[in-house]
């Protein structure tokens, strides 16, 4: 980790209710699931995108589609990053055009992933409208961005770090708060 860990925002359990809650919140607002397209932002947003279908699918018997969205082309600090980015596949296994796709990612900090989110959706296709769900929104933004679904409002000072475990990824679930240690400087 890049930082020493200051508290524990949430536990397994608080993150299933939160997404539990989100999913909810999705198909309340859609009023249902007719249209419906999540699409997971590569890395931690694709099991939170997969945990919402599953949900949506335990109670109202639907199996909502679901994508996968890689970003990396699309970000403002590409060049900043490596030489070499590494790409990963985008996979939407269905039409957007006409749809309401969910965009799905783990932390809303400065807007700049979502922005990119954004326009890597619109390459794709012309959905009827686009919202974004977020586990955690922690402020800070940088871009006129806000998430339509938040399973927790945290604020944070720039030198906060949120990490985001999730046993798909990490092996461990939790959301934590750390203070960046001095010798981590952000990209």
């Amino acid at each position: 980790m890049e930082g020493t860990v200051k508290s524990k925002i949430l536990d397994a359990d608080g993150i299933r209710r939160a997404v539990t809650r989100i999913s909810h919140e999705i198909v309340e607002k859609n009023k249902g699931t007719d249209k419906l397209v999540l699409v997971g932002i590569r890395r931690r947003g694709v099991p939170l995108a997969q945990r919402i279908q599953q949900y949506i699918e335990e109670f109202e018997g639907v199996k909502v589609p679901l994508g996968i969205l890689d970003i990396t082309l699309y970000r403002d600090d590409l060049s900043t990053i490596d030489i070499h980015p590494v790409v990963h596949e985008t996979d939407i296994p269905v039409s957007i055009e006409g749809k309401a796709v969910i965009l799905i990612d783990d932390v809303l900090y400065t807007g700049r992933t979502a922005r990119a989110a954004l326009d890597a959706t619109m390459d794709i296709g012309r959905p009827d409208r686009i919202q974004l769900a977020v586990l955690v929104d922690r402020g800070h933004r940088e871009l006129p961005i806000r998430a339509d679904y938040v399973g927790k409002n945290l604020p944070t000072s720039r030198r906060e770090i949120v990490a985001v475990r999730l046993k798909e990824v990490d092996g461990d679930e939790d959301i934590l708060l750390l203070e960046r240690d001095d010798s981590y400087h952000k990209s």
